[in-house]
């Protein structure tokens, strides 16, 4: 399956029996990330975080837990 980065609109593919293919088909809300930007906004996150002027908004939902 092949699949979009919704930031830097790099094409990559996934194999077709994964979990994350299975959702990207039956769920077309669900969004693809490439690893360098998941990485790339983690890392800016936690740098943000250190910095103590920055509010992080946890939610309580176990959705997130996914991510």
């Amino acid at each position: 399956m092949r699949v979009q980065c919704v930031i830097c609109d790099k094409i990559e593919e996934l194999v077709d029996d994964t979990l994350q293919a299975k959702r990207l088909r039956n769920r077309p809300i669900h969004t693809h990330m490439c690893n360098e930007c998941h990485d790339r906004i983690t890392e800016r996150t936690k740098e943000r975080l250190a910095t103590g002027s920055f509010r992080f908004y946890r939610s309580s939902r176990s959705i997130e837990d996914d991510f």
